[in-house]
């Protein structure tokens, strides 16, 4: 009976990895709160810390291990209940300038942490996490809609020579008025064969002289509220992967709303930040009129706007933008010749010929980047009756000027962004142009924390019942196969570490639904060598030797674990494709535990009984039952 020394080798690798990388879990992360800057580009000091110690003390706060470090102030507490007061607390007395998160504190040695080993990520139903709810402005994206069609109406008429005394937006509409009615009616022949599909047309004549009405129908008004639905969605899922939020819930709710739950993690001052920002570019012409503006009344068809970094005078610029980041195909962080970070942009097709065309006759003119930004002012207040503290939100718009430099040649379909204060903001700004542009504005009107009381009794029920069918296990497997059923447990034991170890460098949130995979495949890893014995034992009944019966039970068995492990296999993978949030989890672990079983019920158990059985020479009667 030989077994090739390769497969021993293996075995100590694999084994000594798994090892190593499910380590961290005997490491546990604390509690924390952390506390950030509403903006990337806002740096803060170790003042902030100091604010934070104060208001804890001052509220009778247990707190350990203070630290500042990547522009954030760090405070671990003891327990899940005592994290939630004190991130109540901060909120309050800190005010609405900074992102105050509940966080979890690694405790994992710097040792490990340097080789890339880092503790399993728990589910929302195991640890916790945080659950947004956002409201998407519809009447944003309506107002949105509008901008672009008042460009559209203007193109197509100045393309059939129609003169018209201004476009301006109405309600759900537009409203046109011309010199005079033959004008009106070419125009109105025009807009019924090019707009009938998104508007309802009108013909009217009132102080202003003849005119149209442009109302959108209701199919139009639906497309817009399910698009800005939609692409908000799309967005943010392509945002939250970027961050590397695991097993992330992102669905629609209603008609306007948007559920977000992040698992596994509970350092959400990143994930609140971007996700609740509505970043978008403009690329604009600055005005002739800017050499002789001083800041006073701006001249017709032009805007004033302010510098992002706030050094000099706001700049006077076209209010009709060339582009905007809608059109944006691709942004990448990179440095110039200076080292300073900066923004490399690409533009899709529509966007490149647009900028080309804009730029071609204003060589030697500028051209500034525009960022707008939707935010929320917090403010807290106190009900004098009651005595609870009040948040009030209030929508606003922050609109600056990154960028402003001369258009040395014609433009194309790629750009710079420069002007950038620090990497964290151009890494950013890059992030939130790279995952899609917003449709519309969204507000958070719900943060909801889901208890690490509820988290922890999942944990320990899920923990109970993973040792309540380990134990049946290993008590069935000694009673029924002795050292053969010992030498099954054993392999079960390596078979868990190698779960636990690839789940961890995946980056994995654990759920309920994972841990019932981990179950069930406890009794898929029994059931292999379960057919294995008993192969054995048919042999022995028929007259085999001790040895010779050994490996014919596993040559023989291997067919039938082999086909019942790869079906099983296929209906994971079927789950994974089609299933979303914890049906995925369970997917996932359930397939990392069947190629585990393989490994450890046909490689790791055959080694073990060579090295019980192999090296005698005479073996009369074997210990299976």
């Amino acid at each position: 009976m030989h077994y090739p020394a390769w497969k021993y080798v293996l075995i100590v690798v694999v084994l000594a990895i798994a090892g190593l990388y499910a380590l961290p879990n005997l490491y546990p992360d604390e509690p924390a709160v952390q506390i950030s800057s509403e903006s990337a580009a806002t740096v803060l000091d170790e003042t902030v810390l100091s604010d934070a110690e104060t208001a804890l003390t001052a509220a009778g706060i247990d707190y350990h291990d203070p630290s500042f470090g990547d522009n954030s102030a760090l405070l671990r507490l003891n327990d899940g209940e005592t994290q939630l007061k004190a991130q109540e607390v901060l909120r309050r007395e800190l005010g609405g300038d900074y992102v105050v998160a509940l966080n979890l504190a690694q405790t994992t040695p710097e040792w490990l942490r340097s080789l890339g080993a880092k503790p399993l990520k728990l589910g929302l139903d195991l640890r916790g996490g945080v659950r947004f709810v956002l409201e998407v402005d519809m009447d944003k994206a309506l107002e949105q809609r509008l901008d672009s069609a008042v460009s559209d109406v203007r193109r197509a008429l100045r393309s059939e020579k129609i003169p018209t005394k201004g476009v301006s937006v109405q309600g759900t509409g537009l409203l046109l008025h011309f010199n005079d009615v033959d004008a009106r009616d070419r125009a109105e022949q025009i807009l019924l064969a090019t707009e009938r599909n998104r508007f309802n047309t009108r013909a009217i004549i009132d102080d202003q002289g003849p005119g149209i009405e442009l109302t959108y129908n209701d199919a139009t008004l639906d497309e817009i509220n399910t698009y800005a639905l939609e692409q908000n969605l799309t967005t943010l899922r392509n945002r939250i992967e970027e961050i590397g939020v695991a097993e992330a819930v992102v669905q629609s709710q209603g008609d306007n709303r948007i559920v977000i739950e992040l698992p596994g993690v509970q350092d959400t001052a990143v994930a609140k930040r971007i996700l609740g920002r509505t970043a978008n570019l403009e690329f604009r012409l600055v005005a002739d009129e800017n050499a002789t503006y001083d800041g006073g009344v701006v001249p017709a068809g032009t805007e004033s706007y302010p510098f992002m970094s706030l050094d000099g005078p706001p700049s006077l610029l076209k209010r009709q933008p060339i582009l905007t980041g809608t059109s944006v195909q691709n942004a990448q962080v990179g440095r110039d010749e200076n080292g300073t970070p900066e923004v490399n942009i690409t533009l899709d097709t529509a966007g490149g010929k647009l900028m080309q065309n804009a730029t071609r006759d204003a060589v030697g003119k500028q051209m500034a980047v525009l960022f707008i930004e939707n935010k929320q002012k917090v403010e807290f207040s106190t009900d004098p009756q009651t005595g609870e503290t009040i948040e009030t939100r209030t929508p606003y718009a922050e609109t600056k000027i990154i960028s402003q430099a001369n258009i040395q040649a014609v433009l194309g379909s790629s750009f710079r962004i420069t002007g950038l204060d620090s990497p964290a903001e151009a890494s950013e700004l890059a992030l939130l142009l790279r995952s899609g542009a917003l449709a519309a504005p969204m507000y958070f009107i719900e943060e909801r924390t889901i208890g690490p009381s509820l988290g922890q009794q999942n944990i320990d029920d899920g923990l109970f019942s993973t040792q309540v069918g380990y134990a049946l296990v290993f008590i069935f497997m000694i009673i029924f196969y002795r050292l053969f059923g010992m030498i099954a447990n054993i392999a079960l034991a390596f078979n868990l570490i190698i779960i636990i170890a690839v789940l961890s460098i995946m980056g994995a949130a654990l759920t309920l639904p994972g841990i019932a995979g981990i179950v069930l495949t406890i009794g898929m890893a029994v059931d292999a060598n379960v057919l294995i014995f008993e192969r054995i034992r048919e042999e022995i009944s028929e007259g085999a030797r001790a040895k010779s019966a050994i490996v014919a039970g596993f040559d023989r068995a291997f067919s039938s674990i082999f086909d019942g492990n790869i079906t099983t296999l296929l209906v994971a993978i079927v789950l994974f494709s089609i299933g979303s949030g914890p049906i995925k989890g369970f997917a996932i672990t359930l397939a990392i535990g069947i190629l585990s079983s393989l490994f450890t019920a046909i490689i790791v158990t055959r080694a073990l009984v060579q090295l019980a059985y192999g090296n005698r020479k005479s073996v009369k009667k074997l210990s299976i039952g």
